[in-house]
């Protein structure tokens, strides 16, 4: 009969398991063996148990709280237009990565075409008085031709058209190509995350059409309440919980000075490196804060323990024998629980494969009572 180990005083709860296990792998036909099997390191990996060794570490103090990941506002830009126009063309979609400089929408606007025609005029006239020079002009000539060209061309400017677009324009110097039509570049490399317009659409002034987004660094907003935020500045670590077990690190960027008048509470800014294109723009998670920096304890994962009999205990590795120990918890954060007591620095226990341990026991009552 095999026992729950303990080490530990103040508990007098004994497990008395018997465990009948016939397996090729570990006993020869007709051989019967008790317990759970001993087991070299390969036949360990065969089933899938994994053990590490038991060790010291920081159980720092943390607030759990809601959060929503949103774009980063300072790596985003929006592509708009700033008269009346038409789409013409478009160069991009929803997804498409594009970079600075990018051509993304043609537009076509009558506006556009008054100020094209005003500065080709404007150009050649400067050009003409230019050439003539300042001896044969009269200085008022002279001076307004240079006023009237600037004005026309910073009014182009102010219309969306872009420098390399001028020059080109001045360049043919055809009164023609004054048609209106004008491209809208991206400001920045990135992602497409929104392009909410159809072709031959007439669009408004600051109306958006396209949103760019660099989506490697996100934030995430939470709130906190006011009383904690003595706690949590700027550099502060955070997580990011994504599935059950798995989570992104974190730091908070700002903390907001003004508290939300509806919730009263404080919002939080979380940057989060997103190079793996976990993480989504609307998506709900879950935060923990780091508020207080803890000591060191012995810990071990909180997968790892496992309820027998409504006791906690953790699996030990000694040599290639495997046997349940129980253990006294105490804190947990951050996935990993405290051990006060069962267990010391440097124990192998069992990371992986519990349920298949614990079943073995289980499966070897029932064997008992029958």
């Amino acid at each position: 009969m095999k026992s729950v180990r303990k080490n530990y005083p103040g508990r007098h709860i004994l497990f008395l398991f018997c465990v009948i296990f016939s397996h090729s792998v570990f006993a020869e036909e007709g051989e019967e063996a008790q317990g759970i099997p001993e087991m070299s390191a390969e036949q360990r990996q065969q089933m899938g148990i994994k053990t590490s060794p038991v060790q010291l570490r920081k159980l720092n103090e943390e607030i759990i709280a809601p959060g929503e990941v949103t774009v980063n506002l300072y790596r985003s830009s929006q592509v708009t237009t700033r008269i009346p126009s038409q789409v013409i063309r478009r160069y991009a979609r929803m997804g498409d990565k594009v970079k600075a400089g990018q051509k993304l929408l043609t537009l076509s606007s009558v506006e556009m075409a008054d100020a094209q025609s005003q500065l080709l005029v404007a150009d050649r006239e400067w050009q003409r008085v230019k050439k003539l020079g300042r001896k044969v002009v009269s200085e008022r000539r002279y001076i307004a031709a240079q006023v009237n060209r600037q004005q026309a061309y910073a009014k182009a400017l102010a219309y969306g058209i872009t420098d390399s677009q001028i020059n080109a324009l001045l360049k043919q110097g055809d009164a023609s190509k004054a048609t209106g039509m004008f491209n809208l570049l991206s400001a920045q490399d990135g992602t497409v995350i929104s392009d909410q317009f159809e072709l031959g659409q007439v669009v408004e002034p600051g109306q958006l059409l396209m949103e760019i987004s660099d989506e490697s660094i996100l934030w995430v907003e939470t709130q906190i309440d006011p009383v904690d935020a003595s706690n949590i500045k700027p550099g502060v670590t955070a997580r990011i919980n994504l599935t059950k077990d798995q989570w992104l690190p974190g730091e908070v960027v700002q903390v907001h000075r003004r508290i939300d008048e509806t919730t009263r509470t404080l919002p939080v800014r979380i940057e989060i490196n997103n190079q793996q294109d976990l993480l989504r723009p609307g998506q709900f998670v879950k935060v923990a804060l780091q508020t207080a920096s803890g000591h060191e304890v012995l810990a071990v994962p909180k997968s790892s323990v496992t309820l027998l009999q409504g006791e906690q205990v953790v699996f030990m590795l000694d040599g290639k024998e495997l046997y349940p120990q129980l253990v006294e918890t105490g804190a947990l954060r951050n996935g990993w629980i405290e051990i006060k007591n069962g267990l010391k620095k440097g124990d192998e226990i069992v990371t992986r494969g519990m349920f298949l341990l614990k079943s073995l026991l289980l499966k070897s009552q029932i064997g008992d009572a029958d």
